[in-house]
């Protein structure tokens, strides 16, 4: 017998209604996953300006956290909120816009050079996120790309004022981690989001049978998503504590 699959479209997603539309968009885990990598390039840096991070930290989780998943919600609505249209580019607008002012000041204050990758962050949020030139950069390695090695780049550069061989390195870091989670991420989004019934069974060799369900499905790759999630966030605070 089939069973039915609609559910929450990702794990973190609240019940849909008023704010909880507002928690759902931010994509909390991911949120935090990404920004750690903020985190971990500026720790690599030889000296850390935690000033200087915070910044970094700040401007990608406007540009991120807010302005990219409003701009993905706007795409398709893959989360189901009702959040309407026109606040979702409100925020998008405003999210981008402060974090590019954020970089800007960062390169007037700091480093001029800097200033080279605010164009290079607005091109990947808009062309990842509204799937620009047909959908070429919404692939997994431009994903790894954005979302990894992107953030630690600009964490080492906002404070080294510099990208170097050490900064290079955690970017592979964060680009194939990025990658394993587009693999895990990409099956459970098929199943909460597309798939509308399952109906099988699973012959065991003792004899028995399991019923499968959407929960069977997905349960290894999101849970194995959940711990990748905790697992980048505690060596990012393990970074800071051991740089303090």
């Amino acid at each position: 017998m089939p069973t039915q699959a609609r559910g929450r479209p990702a794990f973190y997603a609240l019940a849909p209604s008023g704010w909880r539309d507002y928690v759902t968009l931010l994509h909390l885990p991911y949120t935090a996953w990404h920004l750690s990598y903020v985190v971990i390039g500026g720790c690599l840096a030889p000296l850390v300006a935690w000033g200087r991070l915070g910044a970094a930290v700040a401007a990608f989780g406007l540009a991120v956290g807010i302005g990219a998943h409003a701009l993905d919600e706007l795409r398709g609505r893959p989360l189901r909120t009702a959040i309407p249209n026109r606040v979702l580019v409100a925020l998008a607008v405003v999210s981008i816009a402060a974090a590019c002012a954020i970089g800007v000041a960062g390169a007037i204050l700091f480093e001029p050079w800097i200033l080279l990758l605010v164009p290079v962050g607005v091109l990947l949020v808009l062309a990842y996120n509204l799937e620009l030139a047909g959908g070429r950069f919404h692939t997994d390695l431009w994903f790894g790309l954005a979302w990894g090695g992107f953030p630690v780049l600009c964490g080492y550069a906002a404070v080294a004022g510099a990208i170097g061989l050490v900064a290079l390195l955690g970017a592979a870091f964060a680009v194939l981690v990025s990658l394993a989670q587009r693999a895990l991420s990409s099956h459970v989004r098929f199943v909460r989001r597309r798939v509308v019934s399952v109906d099988g069974t699973l012959e065991l060799s003792s004899g028995g049978q399991e019923q499968l369900d959407t929960r069977r499905l997905i349960a290894a790759e999101e849970r194995a998503l959940r711990l990748l999630t905790a697992a980048i966030v505690v060596l990012a605070g393990a970074l800071v504590a051991f740089r303090i």
